[in-house]
């Protein structure tokens, strides 16, 4: 469960930053999508660095 829990946390995250800046810019469309994308990255990237850690 706690996996998904991150997935959670890392899109809600991009959603917000995304949301941010797309209305600063005035491109919403463009930048809550790579909001989504970067935050899925970026909790993909800190379960990887969580695992490694559990291993050592």
């Amino acid at each position: 469960m706690k996996k998904n829990n991150n997935l959670a946390k890392g899109i809600a995250i991009g959603i917000a930053i995304g949301t941010a800046i797309g209305v600063a810019t005035g491109n919403i469309g463009l930048w809550l999508s790579l909001g989504i994308a970067i935050g899925a990255g970026m909790s993909t990237a800190f379960k990887d660095k969580e695992k490694q850690k559990e291993e050592d």
